[in-house]
């Protein structure tokens, strides 16, 4: 109970901190604010002790006496942890590098058990995991761990008589920090009746496109969630409502699988952003928020967010780049697709659900266009317009499936826990450059060149959608990336932009020659459901 107040109280005291903060000059950016929550491994191995005394004929496998002149953050005071992270590390890389407690829908002491009574090793990991897959993805790391599942067609007990188009994937995150973030939506869902018991405050609630299921264990934050269709089913999309009987079969499942002690995370203050001194003599952007008029969801306004979620190099490898409407190019009359200022897009329309947009519904990212290519001459080095860089923006995990169409980087570090992700790349070219889960990607490295796929090649534009998300109590949430995408130009041009305010009118800036207007997509219309992003 002391617990929980003080973690609410570090809540409360974090929001009043960003409420009563001195006010921000008209351009000036702020670094997020986060809670770092304390990690209760008592509990966690109270519960190990529980699940593996369940299987008696292994219980003596594990030693759950601490060795008391070991210092308290070495491994061995926690010898049984060290004996669980071996056995499960052959099927998670890493687990060990987790410092919350990891719950995976894997039996430990069942495997074991399997195994000394002479069960071949060839034998489906899927049996010790309540007949989900070999884990998808996995990463853990000082802030927490990720994980992602599926269940095939038809498989296990109880399940939906609906044959699914494709396998049902489910994620798990765990985290010991949270983003302190103004959502008026966070912490709403229903209890789950049928697993109070095992889940006493456990939150059952839909938000921006997936069932997520929300409970604290060990005073940490967990999410369990599965992308589904709000509405009746479609054959290649899952209605949530089909969705929640595998999320209660994989959350019935989770058993604590490693994980290590570490020294506690500590809390991290909002602060504002030191930006280059020097002004850069061309770059300029108008505020956060200041949408193309008309082109957000029902003619609603963008959302101001003049927070910069993390320190990133820029995603294209060169500059002069340009952050600008890809669908709504034609409706800015007065400024260029690849031109000064930048302009915000995240709030456009689209169907994707995005909690800090009007409306409930928005972009979820932004679009980035590099320079076009300027007229060959003597000095200049060779350009092709289809061959401009795309780099790592932080050393970082890569998250993607062979068939996906996007690449997500997760940072997990003692200060952050944020995904950034980019779409618009060609799937076979990720595929060809090993671009898959579980990659380790650095700074600056390049993953790719920006491209116009979407479902298929000339699918779209030639541009970058980049996105961000970050850690909450509901789990992994949009937030604009716009700031951002600004504080890091400016470290790459190494001068800061100018903000041009919506109410004065401005000749744009021709940094490189204008696209040719019969390149420019045509507008998407306001609310449409196109999948364009």
């Amino acid at each position: 109970m002391v617990g929980k107040s003080f973690r609410f109280v570090s809540l409360l005291l974090a929001s009043l901190s960003l409420l009563y903060a001195a006010p921000l000059a008209a351009d000036e950016f702020r670094s997020p604010s986060l809670t770092a929550l304390r990690v209760d491994w008592r509990a966690a191995l109270d519960q190990l002790r529980a699940e593996i005394n369940s299987r008696p004929q292994i219980a003596g496998d594990f030693t759950f006496v601490p060795r008391r002149s070991v210092p308290r953050y070495d491994p061995r005071a926690t010898p049984a942890l060290v004996q669980l992270n071996g056995i499960s590390s052959q099927f998670f890389t890493g687990i060990a590098r987790s410092s919350v407690p990891v719950l995976l829908p894997f039996d430990a002491g069942a495997y074991l058990e399997a195994r000394r009574s002479g069960a071949p090793a060839s034998l489906s990991l899927s049996r010790y995991q309540a007949d989900f897959n070999p884990v998808d993805m996995f990463d853990a790391g000082p802030a927490g761990y990720s994980a992602t599942f599926s269940l095939e067609p038809g498989a296990g007990d109880g399940m939906p008589s609906r044959v699914y188009a494709r396998p049902v994937e489910v994620q798990i995150t765990g985290s010991a920090l949270l983003y302190d973030i103004a959502d008026p939506n966070g912490g709403k869902g229903e209890p789950v009746k049928p697993l109070a018991t095992t889940y006493p405050d456990l939150r059952k609630f839909i938000r921006e496109g997936y069932v997520r299921y929300a409970f604290a264990r060990f005073g940490v934050a967990y999410v369990v969630s599965v992308q589904c269709l709000d509405s009746v089913a479609k054959p290649r999309r899952l209605a949530c409502k089909e969705a929640y009987p595998v999320a209660e079969r994989f959350l019935k499942a989770l058993r604590v699988a490693g994980g290590q002690r570490i020294r506690p995370l500590t809390d991290i203050a909002s602060g504002v952003l030191d930006r280059p001194a020097a002004r850069s003599p061309d770059f300029s952007y108008r505020p956060s928020g200041d949408i193309i008029p008309n082109t957000g969801y029902r003619n609603k306004s963008g959302h101001p967010d003049v927070m910069a979620y993390a320190q990133i190099r820029f995603p294209l490898d060169k500059a002069p780049a340009f952050v600008r409407s890809q669908s709504y190019a034609k409706r800015d009359r007065n400024e260029g697709v690849t031109s000064y200022p930048w302009r915000d897009n995240f709030c456009e329309s689209r169907s994707f659900e995005v909690w800090q947009c009007a409306g409930g519904y928005g972009h979820q990212g932004e679009d980035i266009r590099a320079a076009e290519c300027p007229p060959p001459g003597e000095g200049r080095e060779p350009c092709d317009p289809k061959q401009r860089a795309v780099v790592a923006v932080r050393d970082a995990v890569v998250i993607r499936a062979s068939k996906d169409q996007a690449a997500t980087l997760e940072i997990n570090s003692r200060t952050e826990h944020i995904r950034f992700r980019y779409m618009h790349m060609n799937p076979q070219a990720m595929n060809a450059d090993g671009l898959l889960n579980g990659r380790i990607v650095a700074e600056g490295e390049k993953i790719g060149v920006v491209s116009n796929y979407l479902d298929h090649p000339a699918g779209t534009s030639l541009h970058l959608h980049f996105d961000a998300q970050v850690f909450t109590r509901d789990g992994w949430i949009w937030v604009s990336p716009y700031v951002t995408l600004v504080s890091a130009y400016e470290r790459l041009i190494r001068g800061r932009g100018r903000e041009i305010g919506p109410e004065i009118a401005v000749t744009s800036q021709p940094v490189a020659h204008a696209l040719p207007e019969d390149v420019l997509k045509p507008d998407l219309r306001e609310g449409s459901s196109s999948d364009e992003n």
